[in-house]
């Protein structure tokens, strides 16, 4: 079986496939047409080659090349459903800021504001939820704390991507996630990149973004416990300064889950984050598939294996 880095990311009507050098877009137009945009991936840092360290840095790439190919898709969108319609305030407000700076801007913007919400949401509120409970902070009420934590944490993860599955734009979205899978495990098992043969694969990859989250609220239930339990500003500011070292580990472990896939110890590991995606991925029809196809085919590098 051929080991991979290749990775994605589902759009409005499309993908987004990273390879070892390239990145594609691929997204279906109204017209039915398929549109590409490929572009070689940026030099990587030093930084992004040591490891745990690379974790965060590689996070904050892809979630930049990703904001931007959101952007990318959402554009073909507009033009079908809102060509008639009047800006938003908040859209002119924002058109008006950054006029002078270009898409640049508001792609870190966009970036920071997501990870402020993620933080916020995911990191500082179930601290902050635990911290009201009347619980002797010592000993092995430290470790029974930050559990409480964790369950808090996880059930808020799990009730956001449950409400987000309501959405009808949101299931084509898991669907095009569904494609992604599929074809990365169709080219990871050396068969021809074709509808029929990516048919048959499942929607679930254990490198799934999703299954990285999950790992990283697992693997900050046990880091965590480690920092103790302080008053509630402490406990934020020790949180916050975790998140890099958090991130790092959650990456390295998957990174190596995904190179040792057969391996029972990882399988055991990938599985939570592999039934997560039972929310976050749908079964792609044809067409959806066929866009997948288009934006793999203009990543996939010779010798990728031994580009981990």
């Amino acid at each position: 079986m051929k080991k991979t880095t290749i990775g994605g990311q589902a759009l409005l009507e499309g993908l987004l496939m990273m390879g070892p050098e390239n990145t594609a877009i691929a997204v279906r137009k109204p017209d039915g047409e398929i549109v590409l945009d490929k572009k070689p991936l940026p030099k990587k840092s030093l930084f992004s080659k040591i490891p745990v360290v690379r974790g965060s840095v590689n996070l904050f790439r892809q979630m930049i090349v990703g904001v931007k190919a959101l952007m990318y898709s959402a554009d073909f969108v507009e033009l079908e459903d809102d060509s008639d319609k009047e800006p938003s305030k908040f859209d002119a407000f924002i058109e008006k800021l950054f006029k002078d700076k270009g898409k640049d801007a508001v792609v870190y913007v966009s970036v920071v504001i997501s990870l402020a919400f993620s933080i916020g949401l995911f990191i500082l509120l179930p601290n902050l939820l635990a911290s009201l409970i009347n619980l002797k902070r010592e000993g092995p009420n430290v470790v029974l704390y930050n559990l409480f934590e964790g369950v808090i944490r996880i059930t808020i993860f799990f009730l956001y991507i449950y409400l987000a599955t309501l959405l009808d734009d949101i299931k084509r979205v898991w669907q095009y996630h569904g494609a992604e899978h599929k074809t990365i495990h169709c080219y990871e098992n050396e068969e021809e990149l074709t509808v029929e043969n990516i048919r048959k694969y499942s929607t679930k990859h254990p490198r799934c973004g999703t299954s990285f989250l999950f790992l990283v609220m697992i693997i900050s239930i046990i880091m965590f416990s480690f920092l103790g339990v302080h008053n509630i500003l402490m406990n934020l500011l020790l949180r916050l300064l975790m998140i890099p070292v958090v991130a790092g580990v959650a990456y390295e472990i998957q990174r190596f889950a995904g190179r040792h896939t057969d391996w029972p110890l990882m399988k055991i590991v990938s599985a939570p984050g592999m039934l997560f995606q039972k929310l976050t991925t749908r079964e792609p029809d044809d067409s959806q598939i066929e866009v997948a196809i288009v934006a793999m085919k203009n990543v996939m590098v010779e010798n990728d294996s031994d580009k981990w």
